[in-house]
C-alpha cells in the first residue's frame, strides 16, 4: 500500500507536468462547457418558461454535471495516447506499482476538474444562477460533482487503455457529447416520450444533475420519476460506485497486462 501511495503520488506530480505544458485539452473542455452555457443560457433561456424555477438555475448544476462527465473524454485520451506513444510499455519496465498509473492520472484530473469547476460557476453566478440550500448542501453537491468526474475518468482510463489509438479515442471522445443530451441536464425529462423518458432518465448524468439541483435549492426532486433520479443523492452516489467498482480493477488488469 505504501509503494502504491508513492508511486501514485509520482505519477499524479508526471500528469500535472503534462498537463501544464500540454494544456489544451483541459481548456478546450472547461471553455466549451463556459460555451455551451452562455449559449443553452440566453437563447433557450429566454424561450423557455419552467414552472417554480428560473432555466438557467436549472441548466447551470446540468451543466457542471455534463463537465464533470466530460472526464470520460479526457481520461480515454490520456490513456490512449500513452499506450499509442509506447509510454505505457516504457511504464510496465520500471520498478512501480502497476496501479500507480492509472490512479495517478485519475487523481490529476481530479485536482484540475475541481479547480476548472470554479470559473464556470462564476459564470453561472453572473447569469444569475444562486446556491440557495445551505453551506452543507453545498460543499456536499460540489463532492457529487467530483466523486462522478473520478468514476467517468475511470471509464475514459479503460476505454483509452482498451482502444490504444489516439484517432480512436478522439472520435469516440466526440461522442460523448451525446451523454448528456440524453439526461435532464439541459432539459427536464417529463416532456419526453415514456421509453426516452425512461432512458434518460436512468442515465448516471441525470441522477447526478437533480442532486446537485436538489442540494443548491434549485429545482424540486420529481416525485414520478425513475428510481436515480427520485433519489438522487443516493442514485448518484450509487452509480459512482458502481461504476468505480467495475473500471478500477479493469483498468489496472489492462494497465498491468497491456495487450495480454
Amino acid at each position: 500500500m505504501t509503494d502504491l501511495v508513492h508511486d501514485s503520488g509520482a505519477m499524479f506530480g508526471r500528469h500535472l507536468r503534462r498537463i501544464k505544458h500540454a494544456p489544451a485539452i483541459p481548456i478546450m473542455t472547461q471553455t466549451m462547457s463556459i460555451v455551451f452555457l452562455l449559449f443553452f443560457g440566453y437563447v433557450f433561456g429566454s424561450a423557455l418558461a419552467m414552472p417554480g424555477s428560473d432555466y438557467r438555475a436549472f441548466l447551470v448544476p446540468g451543466m457542471l454535471v455534463a463537465t464533470a462527465a466530460n472526464g470520460i473524454m479526457t481520461g480515454m485520451f490520456t490513456a490512449a495516447q500513452d499506450s499509442h506513444r509506447g509510454v505505457m510499455d516504457r511504464l510496465r519496465t520500471l520498478p512501480i506499482s502497476r496501479a500507480a498509473v492509472p490512479f495517478g492520472q485519475a487523481v490529476a484530473d481530479l485536482a484540475t476538474t475541481a479547480a476548472g469547476l470554479v470559473p464556470l460557476m462564476l459564470v453561472g453566478l453572473a447569469m444569475g444562477w444562486r446556491i440557495e440550500g445551505g453551506v452543507l448542501e453545498a460543499v456536499g453537491a460540489f463532492g457529487l460533482l467530483l466523486l462522478f468526474r473520478f468514476a467517468s475518468t475511470w471509464i475514459g482510463i479503460l476505454l483509452g487503455l482498451v482502444s490504444r489509438s489516439e484517432e480512436a479515442a478522439g472520435q469516440l471522445g466526440g461522442a460523448t457529447f451525446m451523454l448528456p443530451l440524453l439526461s435532464n441536464a439541459y432539459l427536464p425529462t417529463e416532456g419526453l416520450p415514456g421509453w426516452l423518458r425512461t432512458v434518460a432518465e436512468w442515465n448516471p448524468i441525470s441522477a447526478v444533475a437533480t442532486a446537485v439541483r436538489d442540494l443548491c435549492g434549485n429545482a424540486p426532486v420529481p416525485a414520478d420519476a425513475a428510481w436515480p433520479v427520485a433519489h438522487p443523492v443516493a442514485g448518484s452516489i450509487a452509480w459512482s460506485l458502481v461504476l468505480l467498482a467495475l473500471c478500477v480493477p479493469l483498468a489496472v488488469r489492462r494497465c498491468t497486462r497491456g495487450d495480454r
